[in-house]
Parts: structure tokens; sequence; C-alpha cells
């Protein structure tokens, strides 16, 4: 299916519950309004959207562009960008992520919008797959939306994928894993969310899990398990998700709000780098509209709401 947006924007939709491509488009500072527009809405209608052949992009451009989606955050509540102080590289030779998550949830003010440039690809591997927590939530049975509409969970950064520091290398740990792992966790960080947020722009209600989840609130650790799994399960269905083959001068944009991803580790010792750009989201609300809270952490540094 084909969806004329603009005069200058096509969308090319990827499947029935998410994700679009989109062409005739060069992303950049000075893209028209209209254009802006129309990204916009393939992007909240899709949740997640492609451009190829965007390899003019650098840093700066990458950023400028992401200014006429919103305020940039700072790159990571902890990690520090190195080349620029609003872009986290995502660098194999320091982790690879494997694991479903939607971003920084760990901290209050969760980014509204995620914008991922490649760099520098492997051969073969290293795809990243999407999958739409609205829809997971729709497709949920009514009794278990009545029960997870009233549910909270514990998020938290030492739950993250960045600490499975890879042991198995031969001299023992990776000095480059460990100093990341140790970036990463400098300071602690846990929020309580609602396991069901409203959508502040369409109104959709999407299921907020991933592997920053620590605990569901209320419940023992047994009890967390088996709640957290049954949900994640129906968001990771392959019906509910979209795979990218990235190509060099690939750009995805997705809404952080409807959304898990998780980066493929299937491209051996090869060399993976991607740059992102989150844009400042709001603080979470729940379906009685009670805004998430803070346990330990203060992230007003990282991002405004």
């Amino acid at each position: 299916m084909t969806a004329q947006l603009s005069t200058e924007v096509t969308v090319h939709k990827l499947g029935a519950g998410i994700g679009a491509r989109i062409d005739r488009v060069r992303l950049g500072g000075e893209l028209a309004p209209d254009a802006v527009a129309a990204i916009r809405a393939a992007l909240l209608a899709n949740k997640v959207v492609f451009f190829r052949d965007q390899g003019h992009l650098d840093d700066t451009g990458q950023l400028a562009f992401a200014r006429l989606l919103g305020e940039p955050t700072l790159a990571h509540p902890t990690v520090k960008g190195r080349e620029h102080t609003n872009v986290l590289a995502f660098d194999s030779d320091y982790g690879k992520a494997n694991s479903w998550h939607t971003d920084v949830t760990f901290v209050d003010r969760v980014p509204a919008i995620s914008i991922l440039r490649a760099v520098d690809l492997p051969p073969y591997g290293g795809n990243t797959v999407w999958a739409n927590t609205a829809l997971a939530y729709d497709n949920l049975p009514e009794a278990l939306k009545a029960l997870v509409d009233r549910l909270w969970a514990v998020h938290t950064n030492v739950y993250d994928y960045a600490g499975h520091v890879d042991s198995t290398r031969i001299g023992g740990v990776d000095v480059q894993e460990k100093a990341y792992r140790d970036e990463f966790v400098s300071q602690r960080y846990e929020t309580e969310h609602p396991l069901v947020r409203v959508h502040p722009e369409t109104g959709e209600r999407a299921l907020l899990l991933g592997h920053f989840v620590k605990r569901i609130v209320g419940l023992t650790p047994t009890e967390s398990h088996a709640i957290f799994e049954l949900l994640q399960n129906r968001v990771t269905r392959l019906e509910n998700t979209v795979r990218w083959q990235w190509a060099d001068g690939d750009v995805a944009i997705w809404d952080n709000r409807a959304t898990q991803h998780y980066g493929v580790a299937d491209y051996d010792d090869a060399h993976r780098r991607l740059h992102r750009i989150t844009i400042a989201g709001d603080v979470p609300v729940s379906v009685d509209g009670v805004a998430s809270t803070t346990v330990t952490g203060d992230a007003t540094h990282f991002s405004s709401v």
C-alpha cells in the first residue's frame, strides 16, 4: 500500500500493524514544514518509519533534523555523548543490546521519539526489530486489560541489557564493555510507571514494559515474572513486529511511546555502529490520569518535559 502525503513525501506501508518506508525526502534541518508534518503523521500512524539513501547526514545534520520534531534530550542520562552531547553512539565495541526495550524508561521523562542513523554496518546481520505496544494492548482480552490497567512497574537502568558483560572472551571481560557498563550504572535510576500508558497525541493505550522492568508493584518476584512474560510475549508476537535490514545511509524514526525494539546481535565479530538522538517527551500517565513517579535519581539534566 502506498500513500501520497505531500508533494515531497511518499509513504509505503510495510505491515498491517507497524512500519512504513518514506521515500522522496532528503532529511535535514532545511526540510519544509509540510514534509515534517507528513513525517510526523506517518510516524503516529505506523509507529516506526524508515528512510533510505540519507548518506549526506552526519551528526550535525541528524541533530538539525531532530530539532524539527522537538527538543533533543542529552545523549543519555548517564552515558555521555562522545562527539556530541545530544548523540549516543551504539557501537558493538562496547557491547550488543540483544534485548527488547523501550528507550530510557528508567527515568520519569521518557523520550517521545528516537532517531537512529546507520554509521558503520556489518556485512550481514545486525537487523533491528520493532514491536507495536499499542496494538499489543488492543489485542488483549478484556479481562486481561482490566487487570493490567491497574498495575504499575518499577523500571531501572541496573536491569538493562548493558549488564550482560561478556566474560567468555579470551583474557576475560572486555575492557571497553566494562567501562560502558560502569558508566551506564554510574547513577542509579528507578521510576514507577503504569503498565498501560495513554499516548499524549493519539489517545491510544500502550503497554509500557521492556527489559528495564525490575518488578511489578505489589506482586512477588514470581508473580511479577509471570505477568511480565505473559504481556511481553504479547508485545513481541511476529504479526505485531517489523524487521529492518539496515543499509548504508538508512535512518529509522520511531514513536518511543508506543513501541519496543530489539537490535539483533547476529553479526559475529563484525563492527556495527549507529547514532541515536532522542526527542524530549512527557511523563507517562495511566488510564486513571496518574503520572509516573521517580523512586531514585533526578533526570532533569537529561530532558525537559
